[in-house]
This record gives C-alpha cells, sequence and structure tokens, in this order.
C-alpha cells in the first residue's frame, strides 16, 4: 500500500504542471479566402438513342457519340481532353394497371471534354450540339494550379490565426512566446461559381453560347495553439 500512494504522490506534481501548462496557451482558428478566375472548365456531353432492342440502341448511340466527338476533334480537342464518364443501356417500361408494360431500350453515353481555353467553351458547347448531343451537363471551372492556390489561402490562414493569437494573448497582459502547434483543418474548400449558360438546339456560329466563368474562391481553415509569456 505504502508504494501505491508514493506513486499517486509523485503522480500530482505532474498533473499539477500539465494544469499549468494548459493554462498558458491560447488556441485560435484562422480562415482565409483566396479567388481566382478559373482557366479551365470540365464540360459533360451525352449521346442517346433509343431502339427496339438492346443491340440497336447501343450501335446508333454509339454513332451518335462517334459524330459528337468527330465534330469535336475536328476542332481542335484532343484525345487526352476527352473521357468518358458514363454508360447506360436500360429499358423503360409504362405502368398500365397496375402491369409493367415493356418499351424501348435507351442507351446513354456520357463524356466529359476538358476545355483549356476558356474563351472557346461556348464554342465547344454549340459544336457539341451540332453534332448531334442529347444534353450538357452543369459546365465545372476549376484551375490549373489548383495546390498553388490552396497553399496561399493556408498561408494566410495561419496569419489570420497568429493575428488572433496575438490580439488574445495582448488582451491577457500576456503575450505570444512561440508556436506550439498548427493543425490544418483539411476542409480547404473551392466554391465554384455559378456559371451563367443558355442554349438553343438552332446553333448560329456568329453568336455562340455566351459562358461566364465568374470567381472561383478557395477557403482554408487551420488551429493554431501558441505558448503565452
Amino acid at each position: 500500500m505504502a508504494a501505491v500512494v508514493a506513486v499517486l504522490a509523485a503522480a500530482l506534481p505532474a498533473a499539477a504542471q500539465a494544469t499549468a501548462d494548459a493554462s498558458n496557451v491560447v488556441v485560435t482558428m484562422g480562415e482565409a479566402v483566396v479567388q481566382r478566375a478559373p482557366d479551365r472548365a470540365f464540360v459533360p456531353i451525352a449521346s442517346e438513342a433509343r431502339a427496339r432492342n438492346p443491340r440497336d440502341a447501343q450501335r446508333q448511340n454509339a454513332d451518335a457519340m462517334k459524330a459528337v466527338r468527330d465534330r469535336l476533334a475536328q476542332a481542335g480537342i484532343g484525345k487526352d481532353a476527352v473521357r468518358t464518364i458514363g454508360v447506360d443501356l436500360q429499358q423503360e417500361f409504362d405502368f398500365q394497371q397496375g402491369r409493367r408494360i415493356p418499351r424501348e431500350y435507351v442507351a446513354r453515353n456520357t463524356i466529359e471534354v476538358r476545355i483549356d481555353d476558356l474563351t472557346r467553351a461556348g464554342e465547344v458547347i454549340d459544336l457539341a450540339v451540332q453534332g448531334g448531343a442529347a444534353s450538357i451537363g452543369g459546365i465545372r471551372f476549376d484551375l490549373r494550379d489548383r495546390a498553388a492556390a490552396e497553399r496561399e489561402a493556408l498561408r494566410l490562414a495561419v496569419a489570420d490565426a497568429r493575428e488572433r493569437a496575438d490580439a488574445a494573448a495582448s488582451g491577457a497582459g500576456r503575450a505570444v512566446d512561440r508556436i506550439v502547434k498548427i493543425e490544418d483543418a483539411r476542409d480547404v474548400a473551392i466554391v465554384p461559381p455559378r456559371p451563367m449558360m443558355t442554349m438553343a438546339r438552332e446553333v448560329s456560329a456568329a453568336a455562340p453560347t455566351p459562358i461566364e466563368s465568374g470567381a472561383i474562391e478557395i477557403r482554408a481553415r487551420v488551429t493554431l495553439t501558441a505558448s503565452m509569456k
């Protein structure tokens, strides 16, 4: 029993020291928002075909997508800028008096086109429609060097947290001694702009679909722990 008491007694000063250390730090959160003009866009483009049997639907859809891709290739869109993101084949049904009546098979193929020259975004969309695309998904804007923008947002978030720590310590009549820990919240978020896009089936070569890219917001958040003196 005496040995146990001795151990507990020895532990008390350490616990007291931990409490003292905890009262000697300041913890703040820093946030930052960086805005950048996008320099890249991604557009989902889909083809669609219907037929009585699945083979015909798939064949017709393959022909439809080939026409779209040929039109894009003629405009200088390279193969490396196009990737398939969806292939779907299913049968449609009608429901009459509680019974399921089979209809045609529907085949769909969706590609995503990367556009590195945003001035051509409207042109690319129009070319896809002229080539026979059945639908155009929502355009997504991005940055080629997104990592650099994220690092800048992180740097500014740390600076914000440090300024808050200095202010908090000063308010308590203290000063920041050193930075003990910085935690990246890992919620670096990219807030994409909402593009304005209008499109019609009949497209005039002299008036391409208007696309306004806006600006991308990149947000970062950190938690900073500093000791005070």
